[in-house]
């Protein structure tokens, strides 16, 4: 065992550590749409990027600084001091990095083929850099080779404006960049060209073999000056026909040179398709045809503003009103589009397929991440595009050959993490009236509920055994805890999806199954406890470990016996029975906050923003500060809640504690800030916590708003002592998704004493239907 000593282990623990030291807090006059900040989140542990995007677009054009440590899964990190290129795809937040495409380097002296070290910028095509500057849709850096470099897009495509120095200098496309991982092996680029055509268009196509195998990228590349040569390499760096115009092979490279390069800037216009470089011309031809470099940023610009306007605050600290418009910004950036012009995409059965003009396709559904908070928020602030992203879900769960996606990329099933959580998305939806044809995704989501024959991918691993001894045993299958309790979270999901196909007697057992969560709580000790196969439990326990044999596998996803304990959703009324009531409950949640923040040498850095033992940077506990409400303790959720948004999140490049995994951290900030959160989003109630602003408004869309007031809201008075709606008074400590959708005036009354408002069993939120017995 050691103590954990990263900076997720905060001073303090649990609720003692409230306290009221902070600044007081600057009162904004009138509630105003936030400035983001696309730095925070680069450092740390955030994985994010601060390149050019638009909401939810294909084109993600920002600089690569690494593609070879964890914490440059996004191809960037703010602690680094060179930048290798700009490449116009990256992954926002992810624990694991992929894209990186098209990689352009601009740049002045000897031609250099390959990047170089990161310790060492001397080497290779790195250049150091400075006066870097983002915002939403546009990116802006100097590089040490006098190069100014500035970034822009569209939906699909990216648009460069270098200008150079006077005298001589090129521009490196390098298609064999990628992310570099040690457990990669064998052939991770193949099927690769590129070739200039007559016009001077550069077109190029490569297939990779990395976390999405086997996607493709293609693209078609335009430039405003035409060089004076121009030279192919080939695999190993080889110099291709002196005279050739194309190359064909796995990492390949091209190289175009200006003799004077200085003057005009060089505008590069880049379109990229999943699916043919005659996609990637379309996109060019459609997106950027005459329009200037300065149209296309301003479109963007318009465009972000548009979008984040929908939540408005005032109060707050300067620094949380920066965090929470950065948090909203990064909500906005995945899925990511996945449609051609013409309609077409890859479907999850790796064929090509037409999606209607009003129903594209979307790629990076981080769906064991964003079930939980992301896709919630998106129902209240962008209703139209989450009935877009369900509908994409259905179509996508009758493509698969595994059914309802795990973590679908570019076209392709991951199986990463755990569980089939598009269920919850889509059964969430379906519960909101999102309208969808949810029976035409029955048929796949059934087979995986009940056919043992189906299809796995690694996310749902040993169905066989849950459905035979209602629990995963942990001597036969990986994370079988996590696994045990999640499935048991996406039975009671697709129960509903079987409701709304009319298949009754399956939703019944689906409801029945999900409290298959039990049989991995070990009564006696009152902890989350591998399993094996004879019925035994693993001992001697530790809940603390990650495993009984954590140097073959984990028993846990990412968490550990702690942590696991309170990984119910949907059940909490009969998790706190089978505690022992209410007391023993809230003792228990004690315990966890106040725990020693200690990890074995082997747990992973996902397990992060520890107080006590909650983790607070990975998605598996991001409820739990909830649960106290459902014992009829509210005020300990108000007192934590409110500790987790001035403790875990700041205004600095490692102002999230964790990855953001597409969106999902920032959206429990967002949600939690608001003063509400979705513990089970498939119920559609959200629970009560304590509003971070003294006013926000925010718009759900056809003219609808809703306003939350926070009265004697300050830094040491989080609790709530009232609360009314529309001007009624309001005695439950949670409100539904039907009530807030429409729209109206959410007033709470703050201060520094607890109180008994929705203690009252009838006030405390329903869970599996049923409020307390």
């Amino acid at each position: 065992m050691i103590t954990a000593s990263r900076r997720q282990l905060l001073a303090g623990t649990g609720l003692a550590a409230l306290g009221g030291a902070m600044p007081g807090i600057a009162r904004a006059q009138s509630v105003e749409t936030g400035k983001p900040d696309l730095f925070i989140g680069t450092g740390g542990h955030g994985h994010t990027y601060p390149g050019a995007s638009l909401p939810f677009g294909m084109v993600q054009l920002g600089p690569d600084t690494d593609n070879t440590r964890w914490d440059a899964c996004s191809g960037y990190h703010r602690s680094d001091t060179s930048i290798m290129g700009f490449s116009h795809t990256h992954l926002s937040g992810t624990g694991i990095g992929d894209m990186l495409d098209v990689l352009v380097v601009p740049t002045r002296g000897p031609l250099e083929l390959e990047p170089g070290p990161l310790a060492d910028p001397d080497k290779g095509y790195r250049q150091r850099f400075s006066e870097e500057h983002a915002e939403p849709g546009y990116y802006r850096v100097l590089l040490e080779s006098g190069v100014r470099a500035e970034l822009t897009v569209t939906e699909r495509t990216g648009l460069h404006r270098y200008r150079f120095p006077k005298g001589p200098g090129h521009i490196l496309i390098d298609l064999a960049h990628m992310i570099l991982d040690v457990w990669d092996k064998g052939t991770i680029i193949d099927n690769a060209s590129l070739a200039l055509d007559a016009d001077g268009m550069l077109t190029g196509s490569r297939r990779v073999h990395r976390w999405a195998k086997g996607r493709q990228i293609h693209f078609a590349m335009q430039f405003s000056r035409k060089p004076d040569r121009v030279q192919f390499f080939g695999d190993g760096n080889k110099l291709a026909a002196a005279h050739g115009s194309s190359v064909t092979g796995n990492k390949l490279k091209v190289a175009l040179f200006f003799d004077d390069a200085g003057g005009e800037p060089i505008l590069i216009r880049t379109g990229i398709s999943a699916i043919d470089v005659a996609g990637a011309k379309a996109a060019l031809a459609a997106e950027t045809s005459n329009r200037t470099f300065d149209e296309v940023r301003r479109a963007a610009r318009r465009r972000w503003s548009k979008e984040l306007d929908c939540v408005r605050v005032a109060g707050g600290t300067e620094a949380q009103r920066t965090i929470m418009a950065s948090a909203l910004y990064h909500c906005f950036l995945a899925p990511t589009l996945f449609t051609d012009r013409d309609g077409r995409y890859v479907g999850l059965d790796r064929q090509v397929h037409q999606a209607a003009e009003d129903a594209p396709a979307f790629s990076t559904y981080s769906l064991w991440d964003t079930y939980r908070a992301l896709h919630p928020l998106l129902t209240l602030v962008q209703p139209e595009r989450a009935a877009m992203f369900t509908r994409d879900l259905v179509r996508q769960t009758q493509q698969s050959p595994y059914g309802p996606p795990v973590w679908q990329l570019q076209g392709v099933e991951t199986g990463c993490m755990i569980g089939w959580h598009s269920v919850s998305v889509m059964a969430e939806a379906c519960a909101k009236g999102i309208q969808a044809d949810y029976a035409a995704a029955w048929p796949n989501i059934r087979r995986r509920a009940f056919d043992r024959t189906y299809q796995d991918s690694d996310g749902s691993l040993g169905r066989g055994y849950y459905y035979d001894l209602g629990y995963i045993p942990a001597d036969k299958i990986w994370e079988s805890v996590s696994r045990t309790q999640e499935y048991a979270y996406d039975d009671w999901a697709m129960a509903v999806l079987a409701e709304a196909a009319g298949a009754k007697e399956d939703a019944a057992a689906l409801r029945k199954r999900s409290l298959n969560y039990r049989n991995v709580l070990d009564p006696t000790i009152r902890f989350a406890r591998p399993k094996f196969s004879d019925g035994k439990w693993w001992a001697p326990y530790d809940p603390i470990q990650i495993g009984h044999q954590p140097d073959k596998y984990r028993d846990y996803t990412e968490t550990n016996g702690w942590q696991a304990t309170f990984l119910n959703q949907h059940d909490v009324h009969g998790l706190i029975e089978w505690f022992g009531g209410d007391a023993a409950f809230e003792k228990k949640l004690d315990a966890l906050f106040n725990a020693p923040s200690t990890l074995p040498a082997n747990a992973p850095p996902d397990i992060s923003g520890l107080v006590g033992q909650y983790a607070h940077g990975n998605e598996p506990d991001q409820h739990v500060a909830y649960l106290y409400a459902y014992a009829g303790v509210p005020w300990k959720t108000q007192a934590m809640v409110r500790r987790l948004l001035t403790e875990m999140y700041k205004d600095d490049p490692d102002g999230v504690i964790g990855n953001d995994d597409c969106g999902q951290m920032s959206a429990w900030f967002v949600l939690s800030a608001l003063g509400f959160y979705p513990v089970d989003p498939v119920s559609t109630i959200y629970v009560f916590g304590s509003p971070l602003f003294d006013r926000a408004e925010v718009a759900l869309g056809d003219g609808r708003e809703l306003r939350v007031i926070a009265r004697g809201n300050a830094p040491d008075r989080p609790y709530v002592q009232s609360v009314t709606w529309n001007g009624e008074p309001w005695t439950r400590n949670w409100i539904s998704h039907a009530d807030l959708v429409r729209g109206g005036e959410l007033v709470f009354e703050l201060g520094a004493s607890p109180s008994r408002f929705g203690a009252a069993k009838a006030d405390r939120p329903p869970s599996f239907g049923r409020t307390p017995a």
